[in-house]
């Protein structure tokens, strides 16, 4: 196998570099691991190749400046276009190297070579490459910037970097979530080499690099660039690192400037050659400047997995696809310009492709490789990610290019890394929660970063056709604009396609739960301006998706407008498209997009509740409930039915307790509830619903089993009977008939009952029942007939003859007796009186009746005191009749006590209706009885008496009868005089007010500015509640406007009504808000203007000295003019002062004991003057007493002080002061602090203070209680001298000289001027001649005379 450093232009293996050592050090510490003493890089200087500028300026950080790289900002690729750099024609990988590679480095190449060599080398070439996606995947895919070492230490770090073991497993750095890999080599290159490595570390990022084979190699402990740092040291040994982009170059001695973008390779993600992989697989032609893929010595086989074929000059595609098998494509750095990407289809099994560094303006012929897993388009001149599908990519770097839009961006259902640094679309606002919503939930890091918590929370308030919108151009904007916004950019879309004469209103679907109904909302509205024969037509379909809004399958059989997302549809996305049919058009469709599909909560929930089934009598209904589950078990749930007839509450039904339910005669006219409580096989309950049915009808009259009853024998009573079913039953109609013997036929004999006496007629013939049931509407059913045995004959009869009843006056009384051979309806009665208690024949009976069919009969007044007899006669019908029986009462009729037998109140129970009482008398002669009518305000109370209509039948309903109940007392009264029991009947509601109304209303009032205009009305309609007033002005040309604010039933005009009329509307309101219709009044006016006059005058303000004082005046009387106020001060004496005509007055002392007086005087604004009013204050009360300041000037010796003082407050008084002297400046010290330190010493206690000689060197603090001149003190205020005491100048007095004793004398004298110091004290000698002499040493306060001093006097100096 060949060596990849022993061959130009093949990269060394490169290994990944550790991360932790690098996150866990500093920059600083990084490179005093590497750094040692060696040789100076000054050798280096003359030899550096192209890129010499660049190299220059990374050479300028000796001086201890720091070069950012051009990572996250791009720092460095600025700084190098600013350079004076050599024009180039092309980019390529590695910025170019010197054509000469010095021997060293050949040697370290071999020995490199050798070292691997000895490697083993046993992993498969396949295993490699998918080994390293994840590695790329785990590894950051940006990188920060590096912090260059100055110049002078550069070359001594590359001649001594220590190596160490690495093993082969990738380490990942937890902070930044990369893995940078590198490997470094023990070699030594020239300065050239040198310098032109340190170029390339600039230019090359470990952080852009794929993954490496896991061969085991050892590499330096290098500081790595830390994620988002600006600057990074990295001590490098001459030669030793080989930066994982692109380390081919460097070495294939091409002479290929390099451009400045080149270098920042940053976001360039080159591959690794994978060595371990053989000849057969691997093809390796970086930089050898090939133009055409089908070129011959190319080698190109369909059995190649790993092909670089970077840095060379294709600009086609073309021979490409031949590689079925490749897996690893490396194109970055050609002359591609796109697009002509089509021969890449036959790629299928293609996993990397790196098309970086080309000049690509456009993806959008890239086919769908079903394999690809890592793309790298960076540093290209594409505008746009739009590209066709790509099922398993999840790296994409595209960073450097233009790209301006997310528009056409491409379906990536398991992307992770997205990278798009240095385009203008970084500038699009929240472009990171974009692209989630564009990704999906695979995204893990945007840029190289973590995604950020914000961009996520952001991105999850966007719906979830947001995606779709971005695609076809959405500008993106924030979520709470984005519903509203997405909306109208669908709406633009589909527009120009809806049917005519239609608009969209809404495209939704509901949020979506497991096993819950799930509904899209897709409303089309009518133009109203255009006129359409036929209705719309909504056709839906539904489709499952996945979060990436991709891979949309029909959901089969699914047509409606709800769908319910089952088990396996959590987490997909659910899509609705709806074909808009009008006519026979259809037209294209528009969709919906729910949110996720949400697991349920296991509580089911009824969705539909239907009653199956006629709701007829005797039918069986049957309840179906549809379930949403809810992720729950389905089980069986409880089912009850409940019978709600009209007005009432629903009732349970005993033993309803099933899903079916046949209906009974009581159903009828009811309306049933199926409930039913849905429960799952795990006992979870759901929420009870409940289906009211529409009122069951009665099934149709039916009748069966009829049949007479009794015996066919003449003068019995037969009775026809059936079973009836339908309803409840009306007046069935049934009819007897006769059998006509010639003929056989039935004629009909009567009709209307199902009692049949049998007649002389009906003997020896049989009769017909027939049985025609009814129900209680009237419905009449199919009629039922049967026939009786031939009728029997027999003569007519009574027995068992009876009067039945009350035997008093009125009552009614009844004969019965059992007829046998004729009928009791053809039978006649006659009634009579006797005066006997036994029956002596009809002689002695007295006739009340005549002979009647009528068995009943009221019992007269004359028949009291008597018996009463009756005579029965059966009869026949025919008008056989039998024999007679008479039977009598068992006593005498009696008279009843005056009493009544019904009393009743009819009439209309509202405020102004005619209420009637009506009654029955019983009990003899009625005479005069008494009536009286009464309000009650409950039922049971006492009530009370209504005077105006005691002893009348009538009652007109009065306004004070409203809300109460009434009631009529008869008490009744015989002729004789006997008063029976009085009798109260209620009435039946309470009395209802009447509709609110006015009788009257009209504006009381002058129609004058500021007079008030009222309102006087008259209503009716029960108690009044808040009637609504509504002032109206009205012009002289007729134009009315309400008055805004005048809603009371008063009104003063202002001065805005002049030259208007007036008028007022009322709407009656009763106390329980009923209204009635609304009254205009008549029209008051035209409103003139009143006298300017001022109605009220109250003054604003305090009424203490040093307040400011002001007032408020309320002026009508036309429009105001300059009104004059008047401020003056009121003096002992009566006299007036006269102080302002300002709108204010600020009160002073002199103000203090006296009031003070405005004079307002209104004027109107054509000059006219109202009268003046005026108030007077109390007087001004003195302010509370303060001193507002308080100065001590300079302090001297024997002066007197005299402070500068400023009292407020009243006349000032006596105040209180005291002076103290403190050795220290007390620092505003209060006088309690003062007084309370052994230091200080109360020295005076009046306004004035002299200085002593104590005082000298010390503060002096004066304490000052200003007091008002009654007495009142305010609070004390503290001054402190700002400099100790000055003492007095020097001086002395009273100089003289005093002998002590014989021959000694001593110099007195008085000393002022603070505390005497040294002073200075001299003798003189003054001779007859009057010469003084000063006497030499002679210095002190006492002298001894000499013999010099004779004849002389002495003279004493103090000084």
């Amino acid at each position: 196998m060949e060596d990849p450093e022993a061959q130009p232009g093949e990269d060394p293996v490169i290994k990944p570099l550790n991360l932790d050592h690098h996150f866990a050090e500093s920059p600083a510490e990084s490179v005093t691991k590497v750094a040692k003493p060696g040789k100076s890089s000054e050798a280096a200087k003359p030899k550096v190749s192209a890129p010499a500028n660049s190299t220059r300026k990374r050479s300028d950080t000796r001086n201890g400046s720091e070069l950012s790289s051009g990572f996250a900002r791009s720092t460095v690729s600025s700084s190098l276009r600013s350079s004076n750099s050599v024009a180039v024609t092309r980019r390529n990988s590695t910025g170019g190297l010197s054509e000469k590679s010095s021997a060293s480095t050949a040697r370290q190449q071999n020995n490199t070579s050798s070292i691997a060599g000895k490697k083993p080398s046993t992993l498969l070439a396949t295993e490699s490459v998918r080994r390293s996606l994840p590695e790329l995947i785990g590894s950051s895919l940006s990188s920060s910037a590096t912090k260059l070492t100055p110049r002078a230490n550069l070359s001594e770090t590359r001649k001594s970097v220590p190596v160490s073991p690495v093993g082969r497993s990738l380490s990942t750095s937890t902070a930044s979530g990369t893995s940078i890999q590198k490997t470094l080599r023990k070699s030594t290159v020239k300065p050239s080499s040198s310098a032109s490595s340190s170029l390339k570390k600039i230019s090359s990022s470990s952080l852009d690099s794929t993954a490496s084979s896991a061969s085991k190699k050892t590499i330096s402990k290098v500081s790595s660039p830390i994620t988002r740092s600006p600057t990074v040291s990295s001590g490098l040994r001459s030669g030793s690192l080989s930066s994982s982009l692109d380390r081919s170059s460097n070495l294939s001695g091409r002479k290929k400037a390099a451009t400045p973008e080149s270098r920042d390779s940053h976001f360039i993600v080159l591959p690794q050659v994978e060595i371990k992989a053989g000849d057969d697989v691997r093809l390796d032609l970086r930089g050898h400047r090939v133009r055409n893929l089908n070129a011959g010595g190319l080698n190109l086989s369909p059995n190649l997995e790993f092909v670089y074929l970077r840095d060379n000059l294709l600009s086609t595609l073309e021979g490409v696809e031949i590689l079925t098998r490749v897996k690893v494509l490396d194109l970055s750095f050609n002359d591609f310009k796109g697009p002509g990407f089509e021969p890449l289809a036959n790629c299928k099994a293609l996993q990397q492709l790196y098309l970086a560094g080309n000049q690509i303006t456009s993806l959008i012929s890239l086919p769908q490789l079903p394999n690809l897993e890592f793309l790298s388009v960076a540093q290209n001149k594409l505008k746009s990610l739009a590209m066709a599908s790509q099922p398993r990519l999840q790296v994409l770097a595209a960073s450097k290019n233009r790209i301006s839009t997310l528009k056409g961006f491409p379906y990536l259902p398991v992307l992770e890394h997205l990278r798009v640094e240095e385009n203008p679309i970084l500038k699009m606002p929240h472009l990171e929660a974009a692209s989630i919503l564009l990704v999906g939930p695979t995204l893990k890091k945007f840029n190289d970063r973590d995604l950020s918590r914000d961009e996520l929370a952001l991105a999850k308030r966007y719906l979830t056709h947001t995606a779709l919108c971005i695609r076809d151009g959405w500008e993106f904007s924030r979520p709470e604009h984005a519903a509203d916004s997405t909306f109208r950019f669908l709406f633009e879309q589909w527009k120009d396609h809806f049917p005519p004469g239609y608009l969209l209103k809404e495209a939704s679907i509901d949020k979506p739960f497991e096993e819950d109904a799930c509904r899209c909302h897709i409303v089309f509205v009518q133009e109203s301006t255009l006129s359409i024969d036929s209705d719309i037509i909504l056709k839906y379909k539904w489709f499952l998706g996945e979060r990436t809004l991709s891979n949309f399958t029909a959901i089969p059989d699914v047509n409606g407008e709800v769908y319910w997302p089952k088990h396996e549809d959590i987490n997909k996305i659910l899509k609705v498209e709806c074909i808009p049919v009008l006519g026979e058009t259809e037209y294209p469709s528009i969709f919906a997009i729910s949110s996720p599909v949400a697991r349920g909560n296991g509580i089911p929930k009824v969705v539909n509740l239907e009653v199956h089934g006629e709701l007829v009598e005797g039918n069986v209904i049957k309840g179906h409930a549809k379930v949403a589950w809810c992720g729950g078990t389905p089980g069986k749930g409880v089912a009850s039915w409940l019978r709600k007839r009209w007005n009432s509450s629903p009732v349970v039904i005993a033993g309803a307790e099933d899903e079916e339910y046949q209906l009974t005669l009581d159903d009828i006219d009811s309306s049933l509830v199926f409930m039913y409580t849905p429960v799952t096989e795990e006992g979870a309950k759901g929420e009870p619903q409940y289906k009211y049915t529409d009122f069951v009808k009665a099934a149709a009259p039916s009748v069966n089993n009829v049949r007479i009853v009794g015996d066919a024998v003449e003068g019995n009573v037969i009775r026809g009977v059936g079973n009836y079913f339908g309803g409840r039953e009306g007046p069935s109609k049934f009819e007897w008939l006769r059998e006509n013997k010639e003929t056989g036929d039935f004629l009909i004999v009567t009709s209307g009952t199902p009692e049949y006496t049998l007649t002389k007629e009906d003997v020896g013939r049989r009769l017909a029942f027939v049985y025609i049931p009814i129900n209680f509407e009237g419905q009449e059913g199919e009629s039922v007939s049967i026939v009786s045995g031939t009728v029997r004959q027999a003569p007519p009869k009574v027995t068992n003859v009876k009067i039945i009843g009350d035997l008093r006056e009125n009552s009614k009384i009844t004969v019965t007796g059992a007829v046998m051979g004729g009928t009791d309806g053809s039978s006649r009665v006659q009634w009579f009186k006797t005066n006997s208690s036994t029956l002596n024949g009809e002689n002695e009976l007295e006739a009340m009746s005549t002979s009647k069919v009528a068995k009943a009969f009221r019992i007269p007044l004359g028949a009291v005191g008597c018996y009463i007899v009756a005579k029965y006669t059966p009869m026949t019908p025919n008008g056989e009749s039998g024999e007679s029986v008479y039977v009598i009462t068992e006593r005498v009729v009696e008279t009843l006590p005056p009493s009544l037998n019904f009393l009743s109140i009819t009439g209309d129970y509202s405020e102004g209706g005619i209420l009637t009482a009506s009654y029955g008398y019983i009990g003899g002669q009625e005479g005069k009885s008494i009536y009286n009518w009464y309000l009650h305000e409950v039922e049971n109370d006492m009530g009370t008496l209504i005077h105006e209509v005691s002893g009348l039948l009538q009652y007109r309903v009065t306004k004070d009868a409203i809300g109460k109940f009434i009631s009529f007392q008869c008490i009744p009264v015989r002729d004789d005089g006997i008063v029976g029991e009085p009798r109260t009947c209620l009435g039946q509601e309470r009395i209802r007010p009447g509709s609110p109304r006015l009788l009257a209303l009209q504006i009381v009032g002058d129609a004058v500015e500021g007079t008030i205009l009222s309102v006087e009305k008259n209503y009716w309609g029960g108690e009044e509640g808040d009637s609504v007033f509504r002032w109206f002005q009205t012009s002289s040309d007729g134009s009315q406007c309400e008055i805004r604010g005048a809603s009371g039933s008063s009104y003063m005009p202002t001065v805005d009504d002049i030259g208007f009329f007036i008028s007022v509307s009322c709407e009656p309101v009763r106390n329980d808000w009923a209204r009635g219709p609304i009254v205009l009044s008549e029209q008051i006016g035209p409103i003139v203007a009143g006298p300017p006059t001022c109605q009220s005058l109250e003054f604003l303000g305090s009424i203490m000295e040093g307040q400011r004082l002001s007032f408020i005046a309320s002026y009508i009387g036309g429009e105001r003019g300059d009104c004059l106020h008047e401020w003056f001060r009121l003096k002992a004496n009566g006299i007036k002062e006269k102080l302002s005509s300002d709108e204010f007055i600020d009160l002073t002392l002199d103000d203090v004991g006296r009031s003070i007086e405005l004079v307002y005087t209104p004027i109107r604004k054509d000059g006219i003057k109202g009268n003046s009013r005026s108030i007077i204050s109390d007087e001004i009360s003195p302010a509370d007493p303060v001193g507002l300041a308080l100065v001590i000037p300079d302090c001297h010796q024997n002066q007197e002080i005299v402070p500068l003082k400023t009292y407020f407050g009243g006349q000032e008084g006596v105040g209180k002061y005291t002076w103290h002297r403190t050795k220290t400046k007390p620092n505003g010290l209060v006088l309690t602090d003062i007084s309370s330190s052994s230091e200080d010493v109360m020295c005076g206690q009046t306004f004035t203070y002299t200085p002593s000689l104590e005082d000298v060197g010390a503060y002096l603090v004066l304490q000052w209680l200003p007091t008002r001149v009654d007495g009142q003190s305010g609070k004390p205020l503290v001054a402190i001298s700002s400099s100790a005491v000055i003492p007095a100048p020097p001086a002395v007095s009273s100089v003289h000289v005093k002998q002590l004793t014989s021959g000694i004398y001593s110099g007195e004298g008085e000393y002022s001027g603070g505390y005497e110091g040294s002073s200075l004290f001299s003798w003189y000698r003054e001779t007859s001649d009057g010469t003084i002499i000063l006497i030499n040493g002679a210095n002190y306060k006492t002298y001894e005379v000499t013999d010099a001093d004779y004849n002389s006097r002495l003279l004493f100096g103090f000084r």
